[in-house]
């Protein structure tokens, strides 16, 4: 079958150079790793419970249900093209080489920033495990953010080295996590329906976090709604490890969806289950700390330290996961040289089967970018916002050039073998929600708001307005710097090409 997978890749004009070495299982769990249900969950529901009170709960299926519409897509377009770079190789084949740089340089910037809000996860658990991880400051909040760098740059080292040594490796400590990760997920939703204090009804509460919104508790959900929206993306990471799996155009559609699924379901179930289990629902810990003061105060001291062990263990192969992506997405612009440095980039080390140096450059910005941040209370919320922002916008970069050759009858494929996922005649509508979808929460995850952004003082216009510069200056920055430098120099490098026809080749 890995003949079938190497042919396909001679659509793009591209020779495999990375080994095809993971079965079914390492394909679904790099994708339920990335969405990691114990992190995300664990990481934002205090800013959920803060901003929504118990109410924020429905943010959760409202999510799953766009999310899910996104993920039918992107299924489609494994099954015809499970490649390295996902994104950026189906923009490839949807649009123009233009539009297609543009969604791998989005998802690359969030990837980057994506590894850095997850590994901040650290903080918001490890601290609760023992205090011996509180290196900087009491744990009080004033130092969280110094200690969370601190943490968090430790995680990235250790991603940075697994990805270096080689494709195996990583995919068995993936596996091993997202083994454990699923158990213990199960067994949490277990454990906490032997504790419930309360009936599900505990979803119908707004503890008054509607009060100071001019549009009532529909302005507080928006915000509260973020901390579902973190969670449930990343699904493509299956696809993207295309050229590396077995039966990749069957394995790959079937991973996105089952990762999607089961993280909704195991997330939505522990979310509720901790409310109705948690002993005062009013407790202000649950605004600052979140679910994992329920492990603690529902489950008690021991058994909650060690499901707070196993949510270590989830963040890790998250970061693990969300780093193998990134250095995906590199490695599949570098070797179009769409980057600078290309031909270094897309060298594969002939030992290890990895690109070795893009797993080293992407750790070394996801540590600058959190130094950067080092002083600043809101990096929290503040770069985890960045990180989905910049995500939704590169699904939308190839959802949009979808549904316009949908429109224009040029999807799904005419060639097309038969026998692969496909949406049939729910396409069109299906389509038509994941671009609705993407929009609308583009909008409000950019949406200037001090409550992300600017939480405390000092108050500033630019800290309100970060996410619109930060994206702005990045997606124009670097549009510019492709288009007046880097695109005289695109087409697939020579080592890295097959024998195509002329018109198989990259455009200039």
């Amino acid at each position: 079958m890995s003949d079938t997978g190497d042919r396909e890749l001679g659509e793009f004009g591209y020779t495999n150079q990375l080994k095809r070495t993971l079965g079914s299982f390492h394909t679904f769990a790099a994708g339920i790793s990335y969405i990691s249900v114990l992190t995300g969950v664990f990481q934002l529901s205090y800013l959920g419970l803060s901003e929504g009170g118990p109410a924020y709960w429905w943010s959760w299926p409202a999510v799953f249900v766009g999310q899910l519409m996104v993920a039918l897509c992107f299924a489609e377009l494994a099954a015809q093209y499970p490649v390295a770079g996902s994104v950026y190789n189906w923009a490839k084949k949807l649009s123009n080489p233009h539009i297609a740089w543009m969604a791998g340089w989005m998802m690359l910037l969030a990837s980057i920033v994506s590894i850095s809000a997850t590994a901040l996860a650290y903080q918001r658990t490890l601290p609760q495990i023992t205090s011996f991880f509180q290196f900087i400051g009491d744990g009080t909040g004033t130092s969280d953010a110094a200690n969370g760098v601190l943490l968090a740059t430790v995680l990235i080292v250790f991603t940075t080295l697994v990805n270096a040594f080689g494709v195996k490796l990583m995919a068995r400590i993936n596996s091993a996590g997202v083994f454990v990760e699923l158990l213990f997920a199960v067994l949490l939703v277990v454990f906490l329906a032997f504790h419930f204090v309360r009936g599900p009804s505990v979803v119908t509460q707004t503890n008054g976090t509607e009060a100071g919104h001019s549009s009532g508790y529909l302005g507080a959900f928006l915000i509260a709604g973020i901390a579902s929206s973190y969670v449930m993306y990343g699904f493509d990471t299956a696809a993207s490890l295309g050229e590396e799996s077995l039966n990749p155009h069957r394995n790959a559609p079937k991973a996105i969806l089952r990762a999607l699924v089961a993280s909704f379901v195991l997330g939505g179930l522990i979310i509720l289950f901790a409310l109705m289990a948690v002993g005062n629902i009013n407790a202000p810990e649950l605004g600052t700390v979140g679910l994992q003061y329920v492990l603690t105060d529902a489950l008690g001291p021991a058994i909650g330290r060690v499901f707070l062990f196993v949510v270590f263990i989830a963040i890790t192969v998250c970061v693990l996961a969300v780093h193998t992506a990134a250095i995906r997405i590199a490695f599949a612009m570098a070797r179009d040289n769409a980057l600078p440095g290309g031909r270094k980039l897309a060298r594969v080390n002939k030992t290890t089967g990895t690109p070795v140096l893009p797993a080293i450059v992407i750790g070394v910005l996801a540590v600058a970018l959190l130094v950067l941040n080092i002083n600043s209370t809101q990096i929290f919320s503040a770069v985890t916002s960045l990180a989905i922002i910049l995500i939704y916008l590169s699904y939308l970069l190839v959802t949009v050039p979808m549904l316009i050759r949908r429109l224009r009858g040029r999807w799904p494929r005419e060639d097309a073998p038969a026998g692969r996922f496909s949406l049939g005649r729910w396409g069109l509508p299906v389509n038509v929600l994941a671009v609705l979808w993407g929009g609308a929460m583009t909008v409000n995850l950019a949406w200037p708001r001090n409550e992300i952004y600017n939480a405390t003082a000092p108050f500033h216009w630019y800290l309100k307005w970060i996410s619109v510069l930060f994206v702005g200056v990045f997606a124009a920055g670097g549009f510019a710097y492709y288009w007046f430098v880097q695109r005289h120099k695109v087409g697939v490098l020579a080592d890295h090409a097959a024998a195509p026809a002329p018109d198989e080749e990259v455009s200039r």
